[in-house]
């Protein structure tokens, strides 16, 4: 492909629409009792209902309703209470019935908008068209014979919800944060993994580009199946640089449905774009309308977890965090619930994110653990913090020697350990000034140095001090007193 020279790519802009694909962490399947479990055998999960059997009736699975209802009050949709599903019709292998149940006129949620927030410190609102409920289709495997394909149909009939943005992105990296944000929110909700390399969170992505000012869209592509939140910024550049050089070498975007190879980075075509008509969308008729009650609807929003947008704000806010830790801390739940725990605790907000941000997340790196099994619980780490805040602990001493002790005997208090370890500093400044005086008598060379005004050599007195009590001083006290020794020689 022809690369872009500057100032040909400044014409245009770049259009984008996702449409993404969220696997309902229920335990059966959404018209059939079929367990929806990931990782059995194949065709272990399957029935005359979800093989398509003549006579068979579907039956609609509340929790489905209930975890559709939950993310669509999540971004502040409108909540449909009259919904209805239909029949999308096309023909593939891995879909027994040659129809797939989801919904068409009548979706379960309408408008809302998911609050991205950007590398430049901007933020942005990307409307959300409607989110609907269907059935997965199965899974065809290439892979495993030199001449055929297998299917394993565990995964038809296993709940989706699709939320369909509006065409509001402009770059791969609003692509990615609307992606992520969704990821963030439905891990939050626990109706999904969130794991796209299971395939429980799939994406299409709409792609055009359109001269700037221009009011009218484009011809678009669809990039089908992007399986990592790269990808689809990686497919969205190629198909924006692609598109473009097609044009302004006089030729017409085809609206065409595109594969995405992660390998190249590149883009080929998979079919001619399918239109509504072409699936010949009608009524379900074995599944009557579903009526809605707003009593219904407003429990499921009375419980609702906190989100991490309303923590964001908290953590920024309230807490005086920066837009860095209130992100890093918000991207994972069960890193978010343990600061919640944590803060609890303590009012030191900016040494609780410095801990969990640094200490333990390297040691969760380190360890490959996660946040929800480690030893170390919120309130033995607060005791840490107010050790140190209270001068009675050094930091250094709090890193190296309290932290790992706490990670090795989780049911006690830092006090406790710290006292067992000896590591407490002692109040009592003739310690402290036999280990200053030994420290000076020790260097009679740099002692002359610091009084010829090279400041310096500060360090090494309070190296060999910090040495000589293994740590168990105030830095601060001791780094005052010593000047007051020095300058007094």
């Amino acid at each position: 492909m022809t690369i872009l020279t500057d100032g040909i790519s400044d014409k245009y802009e770049l259009v984008v629409g996702l449409e993404v694909h969220v696997q309902l962490s229920t335990l059966s399947k959404s018209f059939s009792s079929d367990s929806a479990a990931f990782g059995a055998g194949p065709n272990q999960h399957v029935s005359p209902v979800s093989l398509g059997h003549p006579g068979t009736l579907p039956r609609i699975n509340k929790k489905m309703v209930e975890y559709a209802i939950k993310i669509g009050l999540a971004c502040n949709c409108s909540i449909n209470l009259h919904n209805t599903f239909a029949r999308k019709n096309y023909f593939y292998a891995d879909l027994p019935k040659g129809y797939q149940i989801t919904q068409d006129q009548m979706p379960v949620c309408l408008g809302g908008a998911v609050l991205v927030r950007l590398s430049d410190g901007t933020s942005k609102s990307i409307a959300i068209h409607h989110i609907h409920m269907e059935e997965d289709a199965g899974k065809s495997m290439h892979d495993q014979h030199h001449a055929d394909s297998f299917i394993d149909l565990n995964r038809a009939g296993v709940p989706l919800i699709e939320i369909v943005s509006e065409p509001d992105m402009r770059s791969g990296e609003e692509a990615g944060q609307f992606l992520t944000e969704i990821r963030k929110l439905v891990r939050y909700l626990d109706i999904c993994d969130g794991n796209m390399e299971e395939g429980s969170l799939r994406c299409d992505a709409n792609i055009s580009v359109r001269l700037k000012g221009e009011k009218a869209y484009g011809n678009r592509c669809e990039v089908k199946n992007l399986n990592s939140i790269r990808n689809v910024q990686r497919a969205i550049e190629h198909e924006f640089e692609r598109q473009i050089n097609v044009i302004e070498s006089g030729g017409h975007i085809d609206q065409n449905t595109l594969n995405f190879n992660a390998d190249t980075g590149e883009t080929s075509v998979l079919r001619s774009k399918e239109m509504a008509n072409d699936y010949r969308y009608f009524p379900e008729p074995d599944i009557a309308p579903l009526v809605l009650t707003r009593e219904f609807v407003n429990k499921i929003r009375e419980s609702l977890p906190v989100l991490p947008n309303e923590l964001y704000q908290k953590y920024t806010i309230q807490l005086g965090l920066s837009d860095y830790d209130a992100s890093v801390i918000t991207a994972d739940k069960d890193f978010a619930l343990y600061f919640e725990d944590l803060i609890k605790n303590t009012d030191n907000y900016k040494s609780a994110a410095n801990w969990l941000m640094g200490s333990v997340k390297s040691y969760l790196n380190e360890s490959g653990v996660s946040i929800t099994n480690i030893r170390l619980k919120p309130e033995a780490l607060a005791g840490l913090i107010k050790l140190v805040d209270s001068g009675m602990l050094n930091n250094s001493v709090a890193a190296q020697r309290l932290f790992p002790a706490l990670l090795k005997n989780g049911n006690k208090s830092a006090a406790d350990i710290a006292n067992e370890l000896n590591l407490l500093i002692n109040q009592d400044n003739t310690d402290l000034n036999k280990y200053i005086h030994d420290a000076i008598a020790k260097f009679p060379d740099k002692v002359k140095e610091y009084q010829k005004g090279k400041k310096g050599v500060l360090g090494l007195f309070m190296g060999e001090i910090m040495k000589s009590s293994k740590g168990k001083i105030d830095p601060q006290k001791t780094n005052q007193l010593l000047i007051k020794e020095l300058e007094s020689k």
